[in-house]
């Protein structure tokens, strides 16, 4: 296969039924074994019988027409329900050759053929009068056609012969299994859309009217009636619950298989250890013990057995899962899986053998890489097997298999290593796949975004993995998790975005963004003008736009919902209650949601809806859900009744734009007739050497400030020309720019924009009622717990103390001795201590005293450590992890 899954595979494409032969042959080759006599004699049996099933299913596709006639003449009254079957028109209409045909004809000159009785003709017609197909259900009414509807007819007929396809599918492949996987569970869908007496009614009858075309074969009749009544009893079971995958941990997601998709897949063979079974049951089930843990039958492969555990498992003194670790803990087991493999490729290939499954996480790996790092193949062995996980799959007497496709669902993020690792040469692949890809997760990729792997150059394959650029396939899934969100950008005012000022969604974009459209329902002449401003004159042109907007474009006038423009016009029901009659339209329907899969419908629906695409994979994860357990008109409420929506629009609103992803921004600028001049086109940008402009003289200069200048030999920009001195507490403004500058010095910003609880409001009002001096102040402000978040616990100790020595000394650190020092008060005395040391030490007494705020000291460093200071100040250092310090020497210790 050419087209290949991010994770490295190619897609799966499953076995929708099985016949005769493959499941014969499949399960000789799971067991490893030439196929016994009785599978062969019947192999024998289909074979020899091919003709008659398609001499059966021909007959019974030829005259398909009467037989679902008769079924819907029993079920429904009022009409001619065969009118409603959806069938190609029949060009030359032939003379019926039996007795009691009809014709009848549907509007429009399309003729179908309709019968009332059987393949016995007349006969069949009477006799079908005074005998029973079948047992009646208690609750069975015939419907009548015209309560039921042109749609729900035509369904009901489609479905009928759906069944009668199915049927013959099933006789030519001699298995009932597309029986059982297309029709169990169907009662409660059944009951909702029709009614299960009447489908029970109409199948026993078609399996009546099919026997009598076979009354002379009695074989063929017995063949007919066998797969009718599977199809009938398959009918009356309940829909089965779906296969939950069960995980180790809590913290992973709960993956459900449905039980069609298990009844489809291809039938896997249990095997368990009972203590009553007879000596050659036990010899093969321990052969599937081999196969399983050693990949082959080692008895037959290699005449190798592991003869005293055998003795053991088959005498009931241990059981299979004490065999397993026995068989997984031997020489035999250790030569061949674990001494030729790393620890990482040993660990994934017992995953395999032992759980049946792959690694399902990076954490999963590290615990136990480290298992079988201090404790070796035994250690690991006994975790695996002693795991919760082994004893609710295998238990006690369980051997364990492939939990592979069909047996429950699989994860997509280790898709394609996992289905790798069940292939047959999966122990000839040295290199780990799992640890490989689990590694690659935190790397960035700036082709994949959070719906999957590979470029989306059109910006529609939401929810899809694709190729890149159709060619070269990654191997590596998407490395986005739940929580990763999409950046999108406001088509407004940017201080309006959702993400930075979620209170602004009911703001209007104005200018910047799209046209909005408002209902007005004001008489004439009553409006102020207060309100009119974004309203339209005409409901007309707000009908138009809400068309234009859930529909993305002008619907033909037979599509136009009239009965609900007429009620929005007359005030009956609101804008948003329009919107909402609209999503949930048929031609809504056809064009969102039927076509396309899931994720993709949704991400259609919700930009025209909500007006902006999902931010990821946490939000659509919801979604998927609901449709999933209650369909797509529950997505279209759960939309509209959000408070998003509320909040955005209102029930006066028509949906608009209001986000956009920068590829569809990007999409949007660069179509011809958008581009801009300067788009495109080679700028040659003039640079400036940076020691010509330090050299260059911007201001005029007094002959003292070039002396001043002289001496220091710093400029301007790097001298602080306002010192905050606290002399008296009364003055409450002096004190209010102390604190502020004691913030900005501190945090590097004035956190009054920041802070919505007043954090050190008892440090506030200290200082000001005199209880504490500003070197105290600014000894608080260090200890705090947001300075301890924002500049110590992200950072390591060389970092800290940079950060420490330029918020509390004015500097960067003097040298490597130094450092060391404040090194050893972190070590031992923490944040506080080191906070302390330089608060209370004998620089910061010289320089600022009891009163006044620390601040820049370009001015008086020496030349050695002006270039550190000088970096410390101008560049982003609480974003950048770089340390500015190591220009140093490395201090050598004298007699070391």
């Amino acid at each position: 296969m050419s087209v290949k899954a991010s994770g490295g595979s190619s897609l799966a494409r499953p076995q929708l039924y099985q016949t005769v032969p493959v499941s014969a042959i499949s399960q000789a080759e799971q067991q490893d074994r030439f196929l016994a006599k009785t599978e062969l004699n019947q192999l024998v049996t289909y074979f020899q019988s091919g003709q008659k099933r398609l001499a059966i299913a021909q007959i019974i596709t030829a005259n398909s027409d009467l037989i679902v006639s008769r079924a819907a003449n029993r079920i429904f009254t009022g009409g001619s329900p065969m009118a409603y079957l959806e069938k190609p028109p029949v060009q030359e209409p032939q003379e019926m050759a039996m007795a009691g045909v009809t014709q009848t004809t549907q509007p429009g000159g399309v003729t179908y053929v309709e019968s009332g009785g059987g393949g016995g003709g007349f006969l069949g017609g009477l006799r079908s009068l005074f005998t029973s197909s079948g047992p009646i259900p208690p609750g069975f009414r015939p419907i009548n056609i015209s309560r039921y509807g042109p749609s729900n007819m035509q369904k009901s007929l489609r479905d009928m012969s759906w069944f009668l396809r199915y049927v013959t599918y099933a006789i030519v492949a001699g298995d009932p299994s597309i029986i059982v996987v297309n029709t169990r569970g169907l009662k409660q869908v059944l009951e909702r859309a029709c009614s299960i007496d009447a489908t029970i009614v109409a199948l026993q009858e078609m399996r009546a009217a099919s026997r009598e075309y076979f009354s002379q074969d009695k074989e063929a009749e017995a063949i007919v009636t066998e797969y009718f009544d599977i199809l009938i009893t398959e009918l009356k079971a309940p829909t089965p619950s779906n296969k939950l995958r069960q995980r180790p941990s809590d913290d992973l997601q709960g993956l459900e298989l449905p039980q069609s998709y298990f009844n489809a897949s291809l039938t896997r063979q249990k095997f368990a250890m009972k203590p009553g079974l007879s000596e050659s049951e036990k010899g093969e089930i321990i052969r599937a013990a081999y196969r399983q843990l050693f990949e082959r039958d080692i008895t037959k492969a290699y005449s190798q057995s592991i003869s005293y555990l055998e003795s053991q498992v088959k005498n009931g003194d241990i059981s299979m899962k004490e065999f397993v670790r026995r068989l997984c803990k031997s020489p035999l087991y250790r030569k061949q899986f674990f001494e030729p493999f790393i620890n990482s490729r040993a660990l994934e290939l017992a995953f395999r053998h032992i759980l049946g499954r792959g690694p399902s996480s990076r954490e999963e790996v590290q615990n136990y890489f480290s298992i079988v790092s201090e404790g070796g193949l035994p250690a690991l062995v006994d975790a695996l097997v002693d795991s919760q996980e082994y004893a609710d799959y295998f238990g006690e007497e369980t051997v364990p298999y492939l939990r592979g496709l069909g047996q429950e669902a699989q994860e997509c993020r280790n898709w394609g290593m996992q289905q790798d690792l069940f292939n047959y040469s999966a122990p000839f692949r040295k290199i780990p796949q799992f640890i490989t890809t689990f590694a690659k997760y935190n790397q960035p990729l700036p082709d994949q975004h959070v719906y999957g792997s590979g470029n989306d150059p059109l910006e529609i394959q939401f929810g899809a993995i694709f190729p890149k650029e159709t060619r070269n396939p990654s191997k590596s899934p998407a490395p986005f998790n739940k929580d990763t969100k999409r950046i999108l950008i406001h088509r407004g005012p940017g201080i309006n975005n959702q993400n930075s000022n979620p209170a602004a969604r009911s703001q209007f974009p104005g200018t910047l963004g799209a046209k909005v459209f408002r209902l007005n329902n004001e008489l004439p002449g009553s409006s102020n003008g207060a309100s009119v401003k974004f309203g339209e004159s005409t409901t007309q042109a707000v009908i138009r736009a809400a068309y234009r907007q859930v529909f993305g474009r002008d619907v033909y006038e037979g599509q136009r919902l009239k009965v609900a423009e007429n009620r929005l016009e007359n005030g009956d029901i609101t804008l948003r209650e329009f919107i909402k009659t609209l999503a949930k339209s048929e031609v809504f329907l056809k064009t969102y949601w039927t076509p396309f899969y899931v994720t993709k419908a949704i991400e259609y629906i919700h930009r025209r809806l909500l007006g902006r695409p999902t931010y990821g994979r946490q939000e659509i994860n919801s979604y998927f859900d609901l449709a999933s357990k209650k369909g797509f008109y529950a997505i279209v409420d759960a939309m509209l009744d959000s408070d998003e929506y509320t909040e955005a629009f209102g029930e006066d609103t028509v949906p608009y734009e209001r986000y956009l992803t920068p590829a569809g921004m990007q999409l949007r600028m660069a179509r011809p007739g958008t581009i801009r001049e300067d788009i495109g086109q080679r700028v040659d940008k003039e640079v400036t050497p940076r020691f010509v402009e330090l050299g260059e003289v911007n201001t005029n200069r007094t002959e003292p400030e070039i002396k001043f200048r002289v001496n220091q030999g710093v400029s301007t920009q790097r001298q602080q020309t306002k010192i905050f001195k606290l002399l008296t507490t009364t003055d409450k403004v002096a004190l209010q720019n102390a604190i502020r500058a004691a913030y900005r010095q501190i945090f590097e910003r004035d956190l009054n924009p920041y802070i919505i609880q007043a954090e050190f409001t008892s440090l506030e009002s200290k200082l000001g009622n005199g209880e504490i001096n500003v070197k105290e102040f600014i000894e608080g402000l260090g200890c705090s717990d947001l300075y301890i978040k924002e500049f110590y616990a992200p950072y390591p100790n060389t970092k800290v103390i940079e950060l420490g020595t330029k918020h509390f000394l004015g500097r960067a650190p003097l040298t490597q001795k130094e450092i060391q020092k404040y090194n050893q008060i972190l070590a031992s005395q923490g944040i506080r201590g080191f906070i302390g040391a330089m608060v209370n030490s004998m620089e910061y007494l010289q320089l600022f005293g009891e009163d006044t705020v620390p601040y820049r000291r370009f001015p008086t460093l020496p030349a050695a450590n002006f270039p550190n200071t000088e970096r410390l100040y101008n560049k982003l250092t609480k974003q950048d992890q770089e340390l500015v310090v190591p220009s140093f020497e490395p201090v050598v210790k004298v007699g070391g």
